[in-house]
């Protein structure tokens, strides 16, 4: 039997040469010499097989892309996840690798919550009646691919038809993954523990064409009517599968959540202004303030 009062802990990490290899050292160092902790180390994300042993949380050294992949892998025995980030945003992966010994004894003394947020199951139909799952936590992209042609996206919800995107891709995000790829596109930034998908459209060649917010317990479904060769269902930028004529795209809520662990005095917007350099004025702005003119 396993000591209840033990911290148990998963270790996974990218691996991405010396300077990677030298920290994660560092850091299964500092772990084990913790007299509380029982830690668990993985290689890659693949590479978890936590099944049903007991884990409070799994640590993800790498950025946020490293979080995605062990998300997925982590499939229907979701485990809270600290990000420590290796890279170079970092949404999830929010604290550095100094921070995270800094803070760890917070965590060890349980000074944290857990938020659960949005994940989504993508099926890809295809035009024979088989099909495929894939479970996500950013979005899932219609692309255009290397065909650079206009793609004609049908989008239903619930069933009922909604409109037709003529655009260079369409993204069906989660509020996690409203600061990725949809926001680029012009999305908006949803917050993080809300239950709402966005609907960003791709360089859309109409005026009409705009973001569009709706309800997590919806089904959203997706169909182009002439595929050109090239066009790619993306899901969470690592997850690629080659459109074909008659094919139709599924999203829905998962039935798991990701779950984050963050410190609990975490602030949202902190690390909007933080990682996308929100401030409200412009340095030069900031510095008249200060000297009062």
């Amino acid at each position: 039997m396993q000591n209840s009062t033990k911290f148990h802990l998963a270790l996974t990490s990218r691996s991405d040469g010396e300077v990677v290899d030298s920290i994660r050292a560092s850091i299964i160092g500092f772990l084990r010499n913790q007299a509380d902790v029982d830690l668990h180390v993985f290689g890659s994300p693949d590479e978890l097989n936590l099944g049903h042993q007991h884990i409070d949380m799994v640590i993800v050294l790498g950025g946020d892309g490293t979080i995605l992949r062990t998300c997925r892998q982590l499939g229907s025995n979701q485990r809270p996840i600290l990000g420590v980030n290796l890279g170079r945003l970092g949404f999830l992966a929010d604290l550095s690798p100094n921070e995270f010994q800094v803070k760890f004894p917070r965590f060890l003394a349980r000074d944290y919550q857990v938020i659960h947020h949005l994940m989504f199951e993508c099926r890809l139909i295809r035009a024979d009646g088989t099909h495929q799952k894939h479970l996500g936590l950013n979005e899932v992209s219609l692309l255009t691919g290397s065909a650079l042609r206009i793609l004609h996206i049908r989008l239903a919800i619930n069933g009922e038809p909604v409109t037709t995107y003529r655009c260079d891709g369409l993204i069906i995000s989660t509020p996690v993954g409203s600061t990725a790829h949809s926001l680029a596109a012009g999305g908006p930034i949803l917050r993080q523990d809300l239950q709402a998908f966005v609907i960003t459209p791709i360089c859309p060649h109409t005026l009409t064409n705009r973001p569009l917010v709706d309800r997590a317990d919806c089904v959203y479904t997706l169909t182009v009517s002439d595929v050109p060769q090239g066009a790619t269902l993306v899901i969470d930028g690592q997850i690629k599968q080659l459109m074909q004529p008659g094919d139709r795209v599924e999203i829905r809520r998962a039935d798991v959540s990701f779950q984050l662990a963050r410190l609990l005095d975490h602030s949202y917007y902190d690390t909007l202004h933080r990682k996308l350099g929100w401030g409200g004025q412009t340095e030069y702005e900031n510095r008249a303030n200060l000297n009062g003119t």
